[in-house]
């Protein structure tokens, strides 16, 4: 866990810097460790990290663009070498708080709830809000969001529970699953999962407007501030549910297995969202969601067997291919040229004892 020093210390960087720039990862619990923290100090701007797993040197031309006086980088797992040289040779302050197995690229300003004497892994989200609550208590439904999107309840989701029943429901807060996927809290999720799937024009637009909202309300309902939102919501949500109709099928027709393997293709990659959901669906079962699209697949991982590690798995299916992967225990992430594809998917299915088809 971080400590309250750790937390005070990010608290007077934050304070202290008049045009910060945030980047996060392409995901609810990235996009709301950013909000919390910019709606807190009211400056900068925000930059998602579309590279994956790593966050390469690549974005060194936003900071060059943007010129600001400290860089923040959010729920990260890796970050380019170059990257951080090149933002400390400006003389810039550069903090990277992450929960994924801790790297070592950054000596100083890293902050990682897995270092110390009390390990833990709650999203960034869950942090960046100890480092505002006292200023921005409000803001709690934005951390909450996060949490649930990376498959953790925090404490204050009973509090809020009482004081929003039909945003959640008491009785959906014993799991992430329930809390996300019946709830409408778990429909904003969604909706801001799917926005940041969006042109870059619409993803600022969409931050611009979760910058100021007041309350989750104001992302529930259709508004001409959220319309464009809205829209691609809609347009995304009807090619999710197809393709959840076809994964459904695909584990009904496999029922007894344990690994379940989707591949797909298409203009849109829904891998992590259709992995997460999957999941919560078939808790037993070893989910594999693969969207391939010219020389490239990316591959979400999911696993809610506590004795299994799905990096260790996926690693042993990836001994000798030029791949690259990351994540956590219990989900991770892979991307993997298309020429060992094949290799990769037969592994996978030898290691779980299946027939091959």
């Amino acid at each position: 866990m971080l400590t309250k020093e750790q937390i005070k210390k990010v608290q007077n960087i934050l304070d202290s810097s008049v045009d910060p720039l945030f980047f996060f990862d392409n995901d609810v619990d990235g996009l709301a460790s950013f909000l919390l923290l910019q709606r807190y100090n009211g400056r900068g701007k925000g930059v998602a990290i579309k590279t994956s797993p790593e966050m390469d040197a690549s974005y060194i031309r936003k900071v060059n663009e943007l010129n600001p006086d400290a860089v923040f980088i959010l729920d990260k797992p890796l970050v380019s070498q170059k990257f951080i040289d090149q933002v400390k040779e400006k003389g810039l302050k550069l903090v990277w708080i992450d929960h994924h197995p801790p790297e070592q690229r950054l000596k100083e300003n890293y902050f990682n709830p897995l270092i110390g004497k009390k390990p833990s892994t709650e999203p960034v989200s869950y942090w960046t809000f100890e480092v505002v609550k006292n200023k921005k208590p409000g803001d709690e439904w934005i951390s909450l969001v996060g949490c649930l999107a990376d498959a953790f309840v925090p404490e204050f989701a009973t509090k809020f529970s009482e004081e929003f029943p039909d945003l959640l429901p008491k009785e959906k807060i014993e799991n992430f699953g329930k809390a996300t996927y019946e709830t409408e809290l778990g429909k904003i999720i969604k909706i801001l999962s799917f926005g940041l799937k969006d042109r870059t024009t619409n993803i600022l637009r969409m931050l611009k407007f979760l910058i100021k909202v007041k309350s989750p309300y104001d992302v529930l309902r259709e508004s001409k501030g959220n319309k464009t939102i809205f829209r691609r919501y809609n347009q995304i949500n009807k090619k999710f549910v197809k393709l959840m109709e076809k994964a459904k099928k695909l584990a009904i027709r496999n029922f007894g297995r344990k690994l379940l393997f989707f591949q797909y293709s298409g203009d849109l990659s829904l891998s992590a969202d259709l992995a997460n959901e999957l999941i919560y669906m078939f808790p037993t079962r070893f989910i594999v969601v693969a969207y391939t699209k010219g020389s490239y697949a990316n591959i979400s991982v999911r696993n809610s067997n506590p004795q299994e590690d799905s990096r260790e798995i996926i690693g042993e299916a990836l001994r000798g291919i030029n791949a690259t992967y990351g994540g956590h225990k219990n989900a991770c992430g892979v991307k993997l040229p298309m020429e060992h594809f094949l290799k990769f998917k037969k592994r996978l299915i030898r290691r779980f004892n299946e027939p091959i088809k």
